[in-house]
């Protein structure tokens, strides 16, 4: 970690091996966050740290009776789900089921019953967290134009999307079937940040705020209706996008543990699931101070906390143990951090090229449409071994896991 401080009001602390390997457009982003009148003590920058919008990604701020919608991005809650299983892959990675492997025959059940991308269910889904919302719609009624988004949720909820987002079948160093899911709020998320981060780019320009519009950092007081308001949706969608993991979590189970236990003689068992945002604002104290902690795309490891931080398809992930390190606000990367935008990745890497890549290292892929995986293939992401030892000083990895299946959008 090394401390940046030119032309900022307040110091930045990066987890990165020096400047020159930070994007100019990802410093200038992490500048105009450490100049902004309220953040408390300083900004950080996680190893995987990249360009985003208004904030980067692998940014980490505390401010000070604020709130700001771009800090927290677009899918509100987006973040990670892990689950063990007491089967040796060894055990099973030849077996043929009829429709292929058993790896083959469950990232094909997956593929049937996870809908991915645009796509969600024809039939709306049970939804505790959405049946509790209408409940209590006094939280939400003073945002009607949003209030839609809750019964089309009913329609996403167990869904992955697209782009990043996953469903993998991992191997930890000893051998061991993992699950690792990766998504968020849906378009529940999405809505909500974009209507108010326009909704705090009017209040900032009502009463002329010193925040650029340029900057695309728009903020809310916590204590004006907008903020109170944005508060709500934003913990709507926290728990959404947590019931939306821990749902497909179900159906990853139940597919592993009925192919499995069809095909040979084991009995399946799971042990405990992980499951976590890296994609959220949440108060918490910190330097003996009140203050709205907002990680976008960045996971809070408290000291003894349990977390999960993904490479890219194809290569390696990690389950790690929080250290609670104070200066970067207990928290960690979120993962590897991309190397290419998506549009340079397919410039820079074919499908062919990375078709074969996988299928050299044995991974098994669902994916409906092959014509854009090179935006999600591990070359256009850093690599996670390096991102992971420039960070620990913040969490100790206790688990490595190599990909051997996944669903993609």
């Amino acid at each position: 970690m090394f401390v940046y401080t030119e032309n900022t009001k307040v110091p930045m602390k990066i987890w990165v091996d020096g400047i020159e390997k930070i994007e100019e457009s990802c410093l200038e982003q992490a500048i105009n966050l450490a100049n902004l009148p309220f953040v408390h003590k300083w900004v950080c920058l996680m190893p995987d740290t990249h360009t985003g919008k208004g904030m980067p990604i692998g940014g980490v701020i505390a401010t000070k009776d604020v709130i700001i919608p771009n800090a927290v991005g677009v899918d509100i809650g987006c973040g990670m789900n892990f689950i063990d299983t007491n089967i040796k892959v060894k055990e099973i990675l030849d077996i043929q089921t009829g429709n292929g492997t058993i790896i083959q025959t469950i990232i094909g059940n997956f593929m049937r019953n996870i809908p991915v991308g645009v796509n969600r269910y024809k039939k709306p889904q049970p939804s505790e967290v959405l049946t509790k919302a209408q409940e209590n719609m006094n939280l939400y009624e003073a945002t009607e134009e949003l209030i839609p988004l809750i019964e089309d949720g009913f329609f996403q909820v167990g869904t992955l999307g697209g782009g990043n987002h996953f469903v993998e079948l991992q191997e930890d160093e000893d051998g061991y079937l993992c699950i690792m899911i990766h998504s968020g709020s849906r378009h529940l998320g999405k809505a909500i940040c974009d209507y108010f981060h326009n909704a705090a780019r009017e209040l900032n320009q009502k009463y002329y705020s010193v925040v650029s519009d340029a900057s695309r950092l728009a903020f809310l007081p916590i204590d004006t209706k907008e903020g109170k308001q944005y508060i709500n949706w934003m913990n709507l969608a926290l728990d959404y996008a947590f019931e939306n993991r821990a749902r497909m979590m179900e159906i990853a189970c139940r597919a592993v543990k009925e192919v499995i236990e069809k095909h040979t003689s084991l009995t399946v068992s799971f042990g405990q699931e992980i499951n976590c945002h890296h994609n959220y604002a949440a108060l918490e104290n910190h330097y003996d101070k009140n203050v709205w902690v907002h990680r976008k795309g960045a996971t809070r490891v408290r000291e003894g906390e349990l977390a999960v931080i993904p490479g890219a398809m194809g290569s390696y992930s990690y389950v790690v143990e929080g250290k609670g390190n104070k200066e970067s606000f207990c928290t960690s990367s979120h993962g590897a951090g991309r190397a290419y935008s998506r549009s340079g990745a397919m410039k820079a890497f074919s499908t062919e090229q990375v078709m074969v890549d996988l299928k050299e290292q044995g991974v098994v892929l669902g994916k409906a449409k092959k014509t854009d995986v090179a935006e999600e293939c591990r070359f256009a992401y850093k690599d996670i071994d390096e991102v992971m030892a420039q960070q620990l000083d913040l969490v100790t990895p206790i688990r490595k896991l190599k990909t051997v299946g996944v669903l993609k959008g």
